[in-house]
C-alpha cells in the first residue's frame, strides 16, 4: 500500500505543476510518467489480489524503464549554464527526482524481498490490507490519474508526436 501511495502522490505532484503552475512534460516526462504509472499497477495488483513476484516484477521493471529515462534527461542538461527544463523543487529538477524516486523504488522492493524472507522464517504470513475503504480510495486515485494523464497526453499532442518545449495544449488552441 506504501509503495502505491508513494507512487500517487509522484503522479498527483506532477499535475499540480502542470495545472497549477501550467508547465506542460516533455515527450521524456510523459515517457516516466507511463513508467511510474506501470511502478503503481505493480504495487496495485499486490495490493488487490495478493503478493505476487510478477507484480514485484513489474515495480521493478517499471522502475528500470523510468530510471534510465530520467538518466537521459539529466544528461540532456549537464552542461554548464544549462538551466534545465522545468520548475524545482527543493532546487532539483523533477527528472531528477524521477531518477531519485525510480532508485529508491528498486531499493523499496529489494526491502520487502528481505522482509518477506525473514517473516516467512518466523513462519508469519504477511496479511494483505487491500480491501478497506483507504484502501479503495487508493485505487480509485490513481486509476483516475490513469485516465486523466492519458487525456492530458492526447490534448498535449494529438495524434502524433509532441513538441520538445511545449507551451500549450495542442488540441485546445
Amino acid at each position: 500500500m506504501l509503495g502505491l501511495l508513494g507512487t500517487t502522490l509522484i503522479l498527483l505532484v506532477a499535475f499540480y505543476y502542470q495545472f497549477a503552475h501550467g508547465e506542460l512534460p516533455c515527450p521524456l516526462c510523459l515517457l516516466q510518467r507511463a513508467g511510474f504509472i506501470a511502478i503503481g499497477m505493480g504495487f496495485l495488483f499486490n495490493v488487490r489480489v495478493g503478493e505476487r513476484g510478477v507484480h514485484y516484477a513489474m515495480v521493478l521493471v517499471g522502475s528500470l524503464v523510468t530510471g534510465l529515462i530520467s538518466m537521459r534527461q539529466v544528461s540532456l542538461h549537464l552542461l554548464p549554464g544549462d538551466p534545465g527544463y522545468g520548475s524545482t523543487l527543493f532546487g532539483l529538477h523533477f527528472y531528477t527526482w524521477s531518477l531519485i524516486a525510480a532508485l529508491a523504488t528498486v531499493s523499496y522492493v529489494a526491502l520487502i524481498f528481505v522482509a518477506k524472507d525473514m517473516a516467512s522464517r518466523r513462519k508469519k504470513v504477511l496479511a494483505t490490507a487491500g480491501n478497506g475503504r483507504g484502501a479503495r480510495a487508493a485505487y480509485l486515485v490513481f486509476v483516475v490519474l490513469i485516465g486523466a494523464n492519458l487525456l492530458c497526453t492526447v490534448l498535449e499532442c494529438g495524434a502524433g508526436q509532441c513538441d520538445d518545449n511545449p507551451i500549450h495544449y495542442l488540441l485546445l488552441r
